[in-house]
């Protein structure tokens, strides 16, 4: 009879649950109890195990950038600030699909989720693009690509975990990681001649959003009624990067921040929209602690197996060759953004891959930026592409359709992670 390995157990019956469609959280747990059952461990270990993998002091950013999100998107911050940049870029060839990239790139700077991003601006950027002539389902995919990028461009959840996980400074990662996601960004724009239906009988239908003045007076104008929203990255980027806060801070400045602005100069906020804030936001950060609390109890199983040992030894043995070793690593990370969300996959895979980029002597700034690149794709990838449920709920079409509609920005993100796995540098660029 073959003896299972704990470790290979707790792998094995974890893609058995996810193949039945057991929710993550309770996949990575159920698994994890079979193996710790089986080296021999009581059920008393879990309660320690579970509050040491989320009682870290620098977890507490993602539920308030999550609630920051939120806040933002709900108290009409987003929709001023995408006026903003209709006025500002609006009229440049590509219209709103330039827009929409923009705003996306732009977001990305004060939600830190993907599928927060989709939900918050997605229905106005849709709607803007298919007046301009795009078809529903290439702007759902700008909107889902765009959004995706929120786990690259600062302040992002994905590399809040990761610099606890790599040990690595997350001021540093925020900073690394400003270029590489307009990089990203710029690459978008490539797909957007692939995305027009009919733009000629179409184009008069977008609206004007200050009809009657002049491209400065408008421009002024939209400047003056989303100053405070564009002045949201500056306050947590500025304070992250002068030293001011932490990146943990800044997700309570970020919140505090959306509060003062939709209260004291948007005066959108009342009683009804921040219950429902608060009530979103809990949620959104439930999903995302419980996935990391059991996420703790499957780590701890794969240290003590030495599954980190086994799968990391195995991979610096495949090749001589560092670039192999990483091309691989990147293909794992792909195929698995295809089933798992982000923070499952770097809770399982990042405890392999981290003793390699240790051993190879890579940069752990580069790394962590490359991983989350890599991540942001598994966003717009079916059958779990998390970002694409969301733009098909948004736009009532199969997600078949949609992710037909992203494919352009798929091959176009992939470009993108070639060109920092290539060019180290760009997450230097920044950083003192």
């Amino acid at each position: 009879m073959i003896d299972i390995g704990a470790g290979s157990l707790m792998v094995g019956l974890f893609v058995l649950f996810l193949i039945l469609r057991v929710p993550v959280a309770f996949a990575l747990g159920l698994s994890a109890l079979a193996a710790m059952w089986k080296l021999g461990f009581g059920l008393d270990l879990v309660g320690d195990l579970l509050t040491a993998g989320i009682g870290k002091f620098s977890l507490l950013a993602i539920p308030f950038f999550i609630l920051a999100g939120n806040l933002m998107g709900r108290l009409g911050i987003a929709d001023r600030m995408i006026r903003f940049f209709r006025v500002l870029v609006g009229g440049l060839p590509g219209g709103m699909g330039l827009v929409g990239t923009v705003v996306c790139l732009f977001w990305g700077a004060v939600s830190g989720s993907g599928p927060a991003s989709v939900a918050a601006i997605g229905p106005m950027i849709i709607r803007s693009m298919e007046d301009d002539g795009y078809t529903r389902a290439f702007a759902a995919g700008l909107v889902c690509t765009g959004a995706a990028l929120s786990i690259v461009i600062p302040p992002s959840i994905g590399l809040v975990i990761y610099g606890v996980l790599a040990e690595t400074s997350i001021a540093d990662l925020f900073i690394a990681a400003i270029i590489p996601g307009l990089v990203c960004g710029a690459l978008m724009l490539v797909a957007l001649p692939f995305g027009r239906g009919n733009p000629s009988s179409t184009r008069d239908l977008v609206p004007d959003p200050y009809p009657g003045l002049s491209y400065g007076a408008a421009l002024w104008r939209s400047f003056l009624d989303s100053f405070w929203g564009l002045m949201t990255p500056v306050v947590i980027l500025g304070g992250i990067y002068s030293g001011i806060f932490t990146p943990t801070e800044a997700a309570i400045v970020a919140s505090v921040y959306a509060l003062a602005v939709g209260g004291l100069f948007y005066r959108t906020l009342n009683l009804s929209s921040l219950y429902n804030c608060l009530v979103d936001s809990a949620a959104g950060s439930a999903v995302v602690m419980l996935v990391v609390a059991y996420a703790g109890l499957f780590g701890w199983v794969v240290t003590v197996d030495d599954l980190i040992g086994q799968y990391s030894g195995t991979l610096l043995g495949l090749s001589d060759n560092q670039w192999v070793i990483l091309a691989v690593i990147m293909l794992v990370l792909l195929i698995a953004g295809m089933f798992m969300d982000a923070v499952t996959i770097m809770f399982i895979c990042l405890p392999i891959f981290l003793p390699v980029m240790r051993e190879l002597q890579w940069d752990p700034i580069w790394f962590g930026v490359l991983v989350m690149v890599n991540l942001a794709i598994g966003l717009i990838t079916p059958p779990v592409g998390i970002n694409l449920y969301v733009a098909a709920n948004i736009t009532r079409l199969p997600l078949e359709r949609v992710a037909r509609g992203a494919l352009p920005f798929l091959l176009t993100s992939i470009i993108g992670l070639l060109v920092i796995a290539a060019f180290p540098g760009l997450t230097r660029v920044m950083l003192p």
